[in-house]
């Protein structure tokens, strides 16, 4: 068997057989991997707690045959602030969930995980309210992903200054001579408009450093719950809880 040495972050686990666990983890080196934690549901095993979801570290790894097995974890941050907070916690489910959504065994997903690192740091730190950081993160990875909305144009005529609005279906802006009947779109302020070309053209680290009016959170509210519906094809459990806790 060959040893590796991987950076990641635990998405999910799920036990295995009497006293193991399989543990899916987004990488920096290998993509989305599934690797098997053996004996990490005894009390006494080294792996207790390393192999949580949120965890994020190193995790040094047997590549056999058919399966990987994970012999030893040096975690860096456990996010365990959200142990103490319900809602931030579900939160950050979602986002893993979305995260293992998207990422693939074998792509370059360093830009996911940096995504879903930084995510988790602005959820902890409360700087910003948890629904502006959902929408930001959703948006996000539909950028990095190659399913980008275009912002800055009509997607049909690529007019830049007729009155735009939004439309999930066409996959981003359009304007008022390409959709006369104004059919399933959302109506954009600037500041709604500005906000969402910062999202998709900025840098990961940058982010998660500014605030919206109610107006524009809102706005970003309806704007990617239809995105979502229109381009996902996958429930998540995690957001149903989130809706019921309202």
């Amino acid at each position: 068997m060959n040893q590796m040495i991987v950076t990641g972050m635990v998405l999910s686990t799920a036990p295995i057989a009497e006293y193991d666990r399989r543990v899916v983890i987004l990488t920096k080196e290998q993509g989305k991997i599934a690797a098997f934690a053996k004996g990490a549901r005894r009390p006494n095993s080294p792996l207790v707690g390393t192999v949580n979801p949120f965890s994020f570290g190193e995790f040094t790894l047997y590549a056999g045959r058919s399966s990987y097995s994970i012999q030893s974890v040096k975690i860096t941050n456990y996010f365990s602030e959200l142990r103490n907070d319900v809602t931030a916690a579900y939160y950050g489910f979602y986002f893993l969930e979305l995260a293992d959504y998207f990422a693939k065994e074998g792509n370059d997903e360093r830009e996911m995980l940096k995504l879903l690192y930084q995510t988790l740091r602005a959820l902890v730190s409360e700087a910003i309210s948890n629904e502006l950081i959902r929408y930001i993160f959703e948006l996000k990875a539909f950028c990095i992903n190659g399913m980008a909305p275009q912002v800055f144009q009509c997607v049909v005529c690529g007019n830049e200054e007729s009155q735009l609005k939004f439309c999930a279906i066409k996959g981003g802006l359009l304007c008022v001579e390409c959709n006369p009947e104004q059919m399933d779109v959302v109506a954009l302020d600037n500041s709604t408009l500005y906000t969402i070309q910062y999202i998709v053209s900025s840098k990961v680290e940058s982010l998660y450093s500014f605030k919206v009016s109610e107006t524009v959170l809102k706005t970003l509210h309806t704007m990617m719950k239809r995105y979502c519906d229109v381009y996902l094809d996958k429930k998540f459990k995690s957001l149903d809880i989130l809706n019921t806790l309202g």
